[in-house]
């Protein structure tokens, strides 16, 4: 750090983000929740130099035209849907104006590292309730708090999630505070609380492009709610950045919306996989936590969980591995294409025989 820092940043324990590596074509990479399938047809082909000459003007800043899709998309007005730089910036947007000094927060305190950030950033006191023994939420710690409330649905690391009439009781039980479902695995097997927006004027749902949609380096997330708020993360936006999606980004979002059932289909068969793989580890004698996200989280008693991430990325296999004390023996393993996943099994397999 440089001495200019001023004070109030200095002690930030910054997010650390899945392993990039640089020659990632030798590595088969499950520790992100990237989509090992490819963005549709009609993507790339609207990706072509006559979109990319137009680079020399700037971007709509209200994203008009992809706005209007998903509004359909999703059935609601385009009053009601926010765009940004990846879902992280709107989080980023939530805690710098619905939390901050005046308003206390909560989520659960094993969920996305993001949260403690943004609440040390935007310097807000924040209540980290314990998961239960299960590593399930358990919605009635989140019932009339008198908090901003953000909770991850699908959570992560862990891959649970919560029913709608629960989602429902935590919105309703807040009446006077922001209650915020992150949705970015729902396209997964969850069930999305969207509908509930219609209903509740303080429940903001955050979804992004990055994983179900195959666009996590285009930086794309979006929200759903009632006009007022999306007004609020509106003003936000228009006074840090209005530019801030791409030109390509937006063409190739609108692309997506138009060919939702690919990613429907892509969603499904990561499904598929993601039970064929977890019967897989079963057999080895792994506890894999129940999940409804593109992950899974897994512990088997026979190694280590960093000994497992270590001797795997030896072997070109990335898979997550958090330091935290609670988790610190399991493994966040993302669902890849049938083929990654049988090598990774095939890996963990010899593993377990060389621990014997």
């Amino acid at each position: 750090m440089s001495r200019f820092l001023i004070d109030r940043y200095q002690d930030i324990e910054e997010y650390t983000p899945g392993e990039q590596p640089q020659n990632m074509d030798q590595f088969i990479k499950l520790n992100t929740n990237e989509s090992p399938y490819p963005p549709s047809p009609g993507v790339l082909a609207v990706l072509n130099s006559g979109e990319a000459a137009k680079l020399r003007l700037y971007c709509d800043p209200d994203c008009g035209v992809l706005t209007k899709k998903l509004a359909e998309l999703y059935g609601v007005k385009p009053e009601n849907v926010f765009f940004s730089n990846g879902s992280d910036d709107i989080l980023n947007f939530i805690f710098m104006i619905f939390c901050g000094e005046e308003t206390p927060v909560a989520f659960p305190a094993i969920s996305y590292g993001f949260y403690k950030v943004y609440a040390q950033l935007h310097r807000t006191d924040a209540l980290k309730i314990p998961l239960k023994e299960d590593f399930s939420i358990d919605y009635k710690d989140y019932c009339g708090l008198g908090r901003t409330i953000i909770i991850a649905n699908p959570n992560a690391p862990t891959g649970q999630t919560l029913g709608l009439a629960e989602i429902e009781e935590i919105a309703r039980t807040n009446p006077d505070n922001v209650v915020v479902i992150d949705e970015a695995y729902v396209d997964f097997g969850a069930e999305s609380a969207v509908p509930l927006t219609k209903k509740y004027d303080n429940l903001l749902v955050v979804q992004t492009f990055s994983k179900s949609r195959s666009m996590a380096g285009a930086r794309l997330g979006f929200a759903i709610g009632h006009k007022d708020l999306i007004a609020d993360l509106t003003k936000i936006k228009y006074s840090t950045n209005p530019y801030n999606i791409n030109r390509l980004t937006q063409t190739a979002a609108c692309a997506a919306i138009d060919e939702d059932a690919y990613y429907k289909e892509n969603g499904r068969k990561i499904r598929e996989t993601r039970e064929y793989t977890v019967k897989k580890l079963e057999e080895m004698g792994f506890e894999i936590i129940p999940s409804k996200a593109n992950f899974i989280f897994i512990k088997n008693d026979q190694i280590d969980g960093e000994k497992l991430y270590t001797v795997l990325k030896e072997r070109k296999i990335l898979i997550r591995h958090f330091t935290d004390p609670a988790i610190a023996q399991y493994n966040r393993v993302t669902i890849g294409t049938p083929e990654q996943m049988d090598a990774f099994l095939n890996e963990v397999k010899n593993i377990l025989r060389e621990e014997e």
